[in-house]
């Protein structure tokens, strides 16, 4: 099986009773509260008690600690694709699906950096960026005999599928998914961020509809969306 990066993965140890793994842990808390854009060298080190040039004794600089931030999040989905639910293909991708989805969930501030940083390798596509998760998957759907076509058009559906949907999702609990940090010029245009404030004529459809446009049904068009994708992936290899 192919090895993540060294510097993801083995953690080193300091003189101030720090290691790798309590930067990484800390630099996810920082970013669970403010989003990666929030995170820099020198407020991670000051959350930690150290001064940002020590935290260079564990990472390279800002890039490897987002890369270590990834890596953490996704340290336990392969532990979640086992038991009696993956003994069929179907079983195994809603297996999958959920253990991504549980990271969007729990992470929304930090999904985006599963969902849009580089792979580590460049035929990955987000969010199953791991060479773990990804060698798991393709090697568990050929095990249930999908052939070489079937496997890839699965893996680019199934992955486009997450990405898509829990991206959104993330966004909605409050992810930052654009890396601008300025506000765009727009010609002196107005920026719609007042639309909270609109009275709408009473007979827009958008008042008839507020309250169900409200609704948060996210997971239940997560399983609907899950359940149309197995089904045209089942009609798909049994042609």
């Amino acid at each position: 099986m192919a090895a993540e990066s060294k510097s993801a993965t083995k953690p080193r140890k300091g003189t101030r009773g720090l290691d790798r793994e309590m930067v990484i842990q800390a630099a996810l808390q920082s970013i669970d509260l403010q989003g990666a854009q929030g995170l820099t060298m020198r407020g991670l080190g000051k959350e930690l008690g150290v001064e940002a040039m020590s935290l260079y004794h564990y990472a390279t600089g800002r890039e490897d600690v987002l890369e270590g931030v990834v890596a953490l999040l996704l340290q336990d989905v392969p532990k979640q694709l086992s038991g009696e639910l993956c003994q069929s293909w179907q079983g195994y991708l809603q297996a999958l699906a959920h253990a991504i989805r549980k990271v969007a969930v729990e992470h929304p501030l930090a999904f985006p950096l599963v969902a849009t940083r580089h792979p580590a390798a460049p035929w990955l596509r987000p969010p199953l960026r791991s060479l773990e998760i990804v060698e798991h998957f393709l090697g568990t759907l050929e095990g249930f005999a999908f052939s070489e076509d079937q496997t890839a058009r699965t893996y680019r559906s199934f992955s486009s599928f997450l990405l898509g949907h829990l991206l959104l999702e993330a966004t909605m609990r409050g992810a930052e998914t654009s890396p601008i940090e300025e506000p765009l010029d727009e010609g002196e245009a107005t920026v719609p961020n007042g639309d909270g404030d609109l009275v709408l004529p009473p007979d827009s459809p958008l008042l008839r509809f507020r309250s169900k446009l409200s609704e948060d049904h996210e997971a239940e068009e997560f399983e609907a969306a899950l359940e149309t994708l197995l089904e045209r992936i089942e009609m798909e290899i049994s042609q």
